[in-house]
Formats: C-alpha cells, structure tokens, sequence
C-alpha cells in the first residue's frame, strides 16, 4: 500500500559555510513510491541524498528514513536502505561473489541466507554464469548490475539510486529499469533517484520533484508537471523551470563528496 511514508523531509537545510546547497526543501516518499529527484548540475539533488544515506549531516530541519533518524539512529538507518551512488564503487580486484559476500557480511547477512540471497541476485541480473570473474574485467553495464544486486543483499526497504543508468546504451538501461521496476511491484519497495535522462523519469517514476538552486520547484506527476507548466514534455518542463544555460559542477564540493565516499568505504 503506497499510503504510509517511506521518507519524510520538513525544512531541510544543509550549508556548507556560507552556501546553501539545500535550502528549506520539503517532501514526503510514500512507501512503494518511484519517486525521481530531478535537477541540474549542482542543485543539491547528491546533497539531499548524502543526507538522507547518513553522509551528511544536515544543518537545520528534521528527516525520517523508514522510521529512523539518520542522525541519532545512524546504524538502524544504513540497514534499512540500499543505495547506489554516481560514481562506482566496487572493488574490481574481487569477483562478483566476492563483492557481493563482501556486502552481505558488512550488513550481517548470514552465510546460510548470503549464498542463497547471492544467487537470486546474480541470476535475476543475469550475472551469474560470471561470478567468479574479477570485476575488472566487466562492461559497463555489468558492473552498475552488479551495484544494484549489491545493494539488494540485504533486502532494503528504500532503494536509492544516484544516476544509475548515467553513461550506459539503452538496452542496458531498459534492461535495468525492468529489474527496478519488477522488484518495486513485487516487494513494494521505495525507490528514489536522481537521472538525467527525463524519459527514464517520465516512464517509471510515480512522482517527481524538480530541485534547483537548493529550492524544489515543482512537485507531483509527469502529467501534473506538463500541465502547470504547459509543456508537452518532461523535459520541455524541466527546461522551462531551470532554464536552458549550461552548468558545471562545484570543483570543491565535488572533492569533498569524495572524500566522504572514501570515509564510508572504510
């Protein structure tokens, strides 16, 4: 039932010294929601979800993730959600079972329920004739397969997703989204995530919000979105709302993102 909150964020803010890169931002995911986060280069979409993942730490305002406060309740948090970041994060010097056992014993899976959980997940991504292979050796596509399997050992309520399909043919992505989407009806499990691609938001999501400048724009369907902003697209919407100049990353902050990453990594 898509009637409870999965997540719920009131008046976040997060600054980094001086700069707002959430600014007071607001929104509820309802439990079995595909809830897309859309926005330009830099404005706050990774932020948010380092938030809501643990990473950061916000500055003002109150958030639940599956129940849990990712501040104070920090372990019950991180074993309630899988997530797949932007950039990759496997050790391509271990196998795909290895990677995955790896995973499972990080989030206390037992050995009995791993091997079994393992193998589902490797055959249902079609990677499990290669399990034994080092991940360096993987396409692509194969390895942000394998992130997502990953991040599924563990049976998560909330998937969360930073640009999974970001650099990948469009077979793949179909391919990847079919998983998401079979895995979303069949465990009712939440999805949220970022992407690039408007028609990926515009064919799965069941909820969109447009963020930019740290400020949510808009929120609601594909059709609502069209509607308010009389377009015939999402990303005739999308454009209308952010405007069609080009952006760039944050050099600075994009240093500092990774080094989180390297922190959470271990």
């Amino acid at each position: 039932m898509k009637n409870e909150s999965a997540i719920t964020v009131k008046k976040l803010v997060k600054k980094f010294k001086d700069f707002k890169a959430v600014d007071n931002i607001s929104f509820d995911v309802k439990q079995g929601e595909i809830f897309a986060f859309l926005g330009p280069n830099g404005a706050g979409k990774t932020t948010t979800i380092k938030v809501l993942t643990t990473l950061l730490h916000p500055t003002e305002g109150k958030i639940s993730v599956n129940g849990f406060d990712p501040v104070k309740e920090t372990d019950k948090t991180r074993s309630s959600f899988g997530i797949v970041f932007q950039d990759p994060t496997l050790d391509v010097d271990l196998t795909a079972n290895e990677n995955m056992e790896f995973h499972a014993a990080m989030y206390h899976v037992s050995k009995k329920e791993a091997k079994q959980r393992i193998e589902h997940l490797l055959k249902l991504m079609e990677l499990w004739d290669r399990k034994d292979e080092l991940v360096k050796n993987f396409s692509g596509g194969m390895k942000r397969r394998l992130e997502i399997a990953r991040g599924l050992i563990h049976h998560p309520k909330i998937l969360f997703l930073d640009e999974p399909t970001l650099g990948l043919d469009p077979q793949t992505r179909n391919k990847i989204w079919t998983y998401i989407k079979d895995l979303n009806k069949k465990q009712n499990m939440t999805v949220f995530f970022t992407t690039h691609y408007m028609e990926e938001a515009d064919e799965v999501a069941d909820t969109i919000a447009i963020i930019d400048h740290g400020k949510i724009l808009i929120q609601g369907t594909s059709n609502k979105l069209k509607q308010k902003t009389k377009t015939k697209s999402l990303e005739q919407a999308f454009l209308k709302l952010t405007g069609r100049s080009l952006r760039k990353e944050n050099g600075s902050f994009k240093e500092t993102f990774r080094n989180i990453n390297r922190m959470w990594r271990g």
